[in-house]
Formats: structure tokens, sequence, C-alpha cells
């Protein structure tokens, strides 16, 4: 009887939590599920307010704009001062398997070091292959991890100690999330934090999970400690002078819901490699020739990432299961490509000869895989971060679809005309999946054609790398040097 009261007063307490977020976040909720094309809408009229206080030389405040910074142009000339710039990042990837953190990572401060910069990179020690570049301004300080795998706090920051003691000090800090502790970082003012994934986020995760649980599975207590992490994360949050949202609304939970100052709060989306996913028929042809498609299928489906759980392969697997056995047409006429590697996999398999498992691949197979398929699909239950492969996709000229995450339906389909968006249930996914089989190729190139003229304006490398380059240069000396950098 006292251990029922303990859960019962546990979850009663648990209750209080909730609600306490929930009065924060009901309008947020409202906006986000219910935005769609009126919120680029909305974004397109702010930008072309802005462009227009361009045109009549009034110069935007950089740290106040309210959007994500991709949508501003900033210039392709060399950059007007080179700065020395401190990474803090847990993990350097490889280059071709790597998560969404590493790859922004990668992605972003080579970039940077290719414009110049002086990239002094702090993380981890690894295989030692990885940390060979032929550029003279790319430096890479390595220590032990942690038996948890972190960066070992104590060490890394008398590595950057004595770097930043030498005659020619820091511009900028740069850590993505908190590889750099914020009892490490609360004095630099040029500072500036990435954020990949928040946990006020993942409580939306936590809830589609336990909506998801099977009846014979034991409740979790996730939802009840991430309640708790977010009254942590808004604590210690304040303690980084600036921080980077890779998403619209975590940048706006960033604000409203952590109470972060909005001039020290900056969007700026994560971008991919332009160069390497792009449209390219001849790729695509003979990916498909590769591994047996025959152009009689009516449509090819395309999967990639980790095969987990929590990606959202128990769902695709069930809705899949379900459409082959009660429709021998779709089944007939679909093929399904899955790249990656994870135990959903050999399940996968197990569906028959209409869906293909193709193991992880590297960048430019991961070109011809998104150019041989119609519309890529992310049947994702984590609600952080944006997602790289839904931005791959998108540059590569396909449609997308996903689930009806904040994140998603925030920054990359935000309505109909570019996608198809599912909530996290098995019924919502099949009715998605038929409708994407109803629309035909024709209907769903259209869509990819809107959706890659959307994304060159905001989701490439090149937008991306130069908006942390002008934010960069504004912090590294709060804008007052002989260039405002804080001025549009």
């Amino acid at each position: 009887m006292a251990k029922d009261q303990t859960i019962f007063y546990s979850f009663r307490g648990f209750c209080y939590i909730l609600v306490f977020f929930s009065a924060f976040s009901s309008i947020s909720f409202l906006y986000w599920s219910r935005c769609s094309g009126p919120c680029y809408s909305r974004i397109l009229t702010t930008v072309q307010n802005q462009n227009q206080n361009e045109n009549q030389n009034q110069p935007i405040d950089l740290l106040n704009f309210p959007n994500a910074w991709n949508h501003l142009s900033f210039p392709s000339d060399p950059p007007p001062k080179l700065l020395k710039i401190a990474l803090f990042v847990k993990k350097w990837p490889s280059r071709h398997r790597a998560g969404g953190l590493e790859r922004h990572a990668l992605t972003l401060h080579l970039g940077l070091a290719k414009r110049g910069h002086e990239l002094h990179i702090f993380t981890t020690s690894s295989n030692s292959s990885l940390f060979k570049y032929p550029m003279s301004n790319l430096h890479f300080h390595l220590t032990k991890p942690t038996l948890a795998g972190y960066l070992d706090q104590a060490l890394v920051w008398s590595q950057f100690q004595a770097q930043n003691s030498t005659n020619k000090p820091f511009d900028v800090i740069h850590t993505e999330s908190v590889s750099l502790m914020h009892t490490r970082a609360r004095n630099a003012s040029n500072l500036a934090v990435s954020w990949h994934g928040i946990a006020y986020e993942m409580l939306h995760s936590d809830i589609i999970q336990e909506l998801l649980r099977a009846p014979d599975e034991p409740r979790a207590f996730a939802l009840t400690e991430r309640a708790v992490k977010v009254v942590e994360e808004v604590k210690f949050f304040p303690k980084y002078a600036h921080h980077v949202a890779t998403s619209d609304h975590c940048g706006d939970v960033l604000k409203r819901i952590y109470m972060i100052p909005e001039e020290r709060v900056h969007v700026i989306l994560n971008g991919i490699d332009e160069e390497i996913f792009k449209p390219d028929f001849t790729k695509g042809k003979e990916f498909k020739m590769k591994f047996g498609i025959l152009e009689s299928k009516s449509l090819v489906l395309g999967m990639a990432g980790r095969l987990v759980k929590d990606k959202g392969h128990p769902l695709m697997f069930e809705a899949l299961k379900q459409i082959f056995q009660e429709n021998s047409t779709f089944r007939e006429s679909v093929v399904v490509l899955v790249a990656g590697d994870g135990p959903w996999g050999a399940r996968y398999r197990d569906l028959g000869a209409s869906l293909l498992v193709l193991g992880p691949l590297d960048q430019a197979q991961l070109s011809m895989f998104y150019n041989a398929i119609d519309v890529f699909v992310n049947p994702t239950l984590r609600a952080q971060g944006l997602d790289h492969t839904l931005l791959e996709a998108v540059l590569s000229g396909k449609p997308v679809m996903a689930t009806r995450l904040a994140s998603v339906t925030g920054s990359v389909i935000l309505g109909s005309e570019m996608g198809y968006t599912f909530s996290p249930t098995v019924n919502s996914l099949k009715k998605s999946l038929y409708g994407v089989w109803k629309d035909g190729r024709g209907i769903l190139e259209e869509k990819g054609k809107l959706g890659r003229k959307r994304g060159l304006d905001l989701f490439t490398a090149t937008k991306m790398v130069a908006a942390y380059e002008r934010l960069f240069l504004c912090i590294s000396n709060d804008g007052k040097g002989t260039k405002d950098f804080c001025r549009y």
C-alpha cells in the first residue's frame, strides 16, 4: 500500500510539472501544429519587409533578427577579417558515418577553414586517420574521453588556455551542444553554443514512445525524468552567451520556454553540401540498374539512417506489413529502398522482395540513392534538431514525407505543396503512404522541384557557413570593431 501511495504521489507530482510546462507551451503547440503554409507566408512577409528596409538603407540588427539567418544573403567575397576559432565537439566524425551533430561540425568547420579562418578543434582521440586534412589552418587538440565517452573538461580547458595565452587569443569559441560545459563557458562573452536537440523537444518524443508502448511492455519513467531535465536546462542554459538553434521551433522554445533574451538566440538552419546532393538522373538510373529495380515499378520509396526504434522503424514496419497484406497491387508496383544499418534491417528483409535493405552508404552512394527514389520517408519519433537526411533529399530534388513534428513542419515541410506529414500512428502513416502512391510520379516531381528551389535558398552548406561566419564576426568584437558586423 505504501509503495502504491509513493507511485501515486510521484505520478501526481509529474502531472503538476507537465501542467506547468503545458501552460507555457499551449500557444506554441497551436502555432506549430496549425501553421503550415500560412507560417511560411508570414516568414516570407517578414523577410520581404527586412529586404525593403535594406533597400531603404535601414540596417538590420542581426542579433535581434527574428527568423533564420539563412534567409539573408551574405557576400561570398573573402572574409573582411580572419578569425581564430576554438571548437569543442565530443567526437570528430569520419566523413561517411556520423550522427547529425558530428556531420554538422564537419561540414561547418571545414567550410570555415576553407574560407581562411584558423580552426582549433578540441575533441576526443580515436582513429588518427580522421584528423588528416590538407589545411595548415586546421589544428586538432586530442584528449582521451571520459569513461562515459565525453570530453574531459579539465584537460580540454587546459589545452584551450594554453592556446588562448599565445600572442593571438581566440576571437570566438564554439561548442557543439554541451561539449564544453556551462561551468567553463559562463564567463566567455564571445561564445556560441549550437543546439541539436534539447530536453523540451525530447519530451514530445517521450510522449510518443509512451503512446506507442505495447500493453505488455513496462511503463517507462522517462517522462518524469525528462520534465526534471527541462527545468535543469532552463537554469543553466543562460550561462552560455549566445545560442544557435538549428530549427525554427528550437529557436522559439529557447526564447519563450527557456526564457533566454532574444538578442542571444539566433536561428541558423543546418546546411548540406549542395555540390554532392543535387539532381542527377543518370546516377539515379545507374543505382536502380545496380540493384535490379525495374522501370516498370510505379513508385520507389526511400529511407536512410539508423534502423532503430526511436527513428520510427517499428511504426514503418507495421504500416508496410499491413499495406502489403491488404493491397497486392501496392506490393507489386512499389519498391522500398532502405539505406542504413540497425536491428530493424533484418525485420524489413522479412517483408519480401519489394523491400531492399542496402546497408550503410557513403555520401557519393547516398547521392545516387536519393536520385533513384521518388519520395523520401522519415518516420522518426525524435522531435529534436533538424534531420540531415530530409535536407539531403530536398536538395536532391525529392519530395519528403515525415512525422508531424514541430521542427519538421516549422522548417522543412511547411505545407502539402512541399511534401507529406503524418501523425506517429500506423493508421496515419498508412494513409500518407497511400496518398503518395495515388499522387504518382508527376505530382511528386513537382513537389520535389518546389522543395529544392526553397532548399537552395535555405539548406545549403554555403548558406550555413556564411551565416555562422557572420555571427562569429559579430560576437568576436560585440559589433564594436572598425566594422559593425552585427548590422546587415
